[in-house]
């Protein structure tokens, strides 16, 4: 009798695990041979695909290289529930060597990162790529805990979570270390679209 439980229940078992699998992203695949997008003390434009948004956000850190990083992003494609891309464009540049907090406006995700370095003040200022599908709302939104953990430490950020999109950041910057801190906003979107627009 136990086997028998055992043949039936097993199959259904297995294809639930396979409806659940794609619950979260696999490996991410951060470009050929795992390259930068950038070289230190030089400014960068990395965008996704059309229709794919940001996952993962690798960096290092180089106290000699005027302390300054190498990233590098990692893209899948949204959710279908959210169909193509609307709009996309560039948001306002924050400005290096401060703090600051910034979503993408109009209910966008983040498609894409811009940088400056500036010797300067030994820091870059940013830009996010954002992307708006029609009219769908953020909700359940939160922030990531800080990455790197501390200043001058490698970054690895992973979204595990399917259906969690990148909204925008905040980041703390050490005029000592001179290197930032980031924290992620993290949202889920409608499958709907909604009746107010988000700024």
């Amino acid at each position: 009798m136990d086997i028998f439980l055992l043949c039936v229940f097993l199959p259904l078992v297995t294809v639930a695990w396979g409806q659940y699998s794609d619950y979260y992203y696999g490996p991410y695949n951060y470009g050929d041979n795992d390259e930068w997008v950038n070289v230190y003390r030089q400014g960068f434009n990395f965008q996704c695909p059309h229709g794919q948004v940001i996952v993962a956000v690798r960096s290092v850190f180089s106290k000699k290289e005027g302390s300054d990083r190498l990233w590098n992003y990692a893209c899948m494609p949204a959710s279908q529930n959210l169909g193509e891309p609307t709009e996309c464009w560039w948001e306002e540049i924050n400005r290096a060597g401060t703090e600051w907090y910034q979503t993408c406006s109009n209910n966008g995700l983040v498609a894409g990162f811009q940088s400056q370095y500036f010797p300067s003040v030994l820091d870059r200022e940013w830009q996010f790529y954002c992307c708006r599908y029609s009219r769908r709302c953020p909700y359940s939104c939160w922030l990531t805990t800080e990455y790197p953990g501390h200043y001058g430490e490698d970054m690895d950020m992973m979204m595990y979570t399917y259906d969690y999109y990148i909204r925008g950041a905040t980041t703390t910057f050490s005029a000592v270390d001179r290197d930032r801190q980031w924290k992620f906003i993290v949202c889920r979107m409608t499958d709907y679209d909604c009746p107010f627009q988000n700024v």
